[in-house]
């Protein structure tokens, strides 16, 4: 996912700090100022699921809403990254739910190596998204900067340039952040 231009990432801004003091209608304009991006990001990302889910990719983006907008609590944003990061846990939320969900209906499966490039070509990913999921926890320990680039890399769609300006990152240290994350998912992943 790529973030609105700067002009936009002004009234991203506005409309975050708009929702921080519990504005009436700034979350659904600032989902509405989103919402496509979000929805282009949770089509690449059902694109990778089995085929015959109920969930679809409005469904992923609207359960994603509801996660980041929870009408009992007013939620407020720090910033651009916050909000970017948050919409990207969700959403690896509602995958990692599903995920779980198929794999104790089904249970088993051959386990096959793969690379991390290589995962919108798998036909089904369950536990794949499930290992990258217990990987990421385990990443976080280690280092928390890298496992937030791979968040937002995998799970939001992000680019890493983009990852760089939502992160408040140099080009080259969200590179080296995003280099050193896939080999340690790689080599994790085959340790699995």
């Amino acid at each position: 996912m790529i973030p609105p231009a700067n002009a936009c990432m002004k009234s991203l801004t506005n409309l975050l700090n708009a929702v921080g003091r519990g504005e009436n209608g700034a979350a659904d304009q600032l989902m509405n100022l989103v919402y496509e991006d979000l929805r282009r990001v949770a089509e690449q990302k059902m694109a990778q699921e089995p085929v015959g889910l109920t969930l679809d990719a409005a469904g992923l983006v609207n359960e994603a809403y509801l996660r980041l907008f929870p009408p009992s609590k007013q939620v407020e944003w720090e910033n651009r990254r916050h909000f970017f990061g948050a919409a990207a846990e969700a959403m690896r939320r509602v995958l990692i739910e599903g995920a779980r969900k198929r794999k104790r209906l089904k249970r088993g499966g051959l386990r096959q190596r793969i690379n991390l490039t290589d995962l919108a070509n798998l036909p089904d990913n369950t536990d794949l998204v499930l290992s990258i999921d217990d990987c990421l926890v385990r990443l976080q320990a280690e280092d928390p900067q890298a496992c937030e680039v791979a968040r937002l890399r995998l799970f939001a769609g992000l680019s890493v340039d983009s990852v760089a300006d939502v992160l408040g990152f140099s080009r080259a240290t969200a590179y080296r952040h995003w280099t050193y994350a896939r080999a340690w998912l790689q080599a994790e992943l085959q340790k699995d």
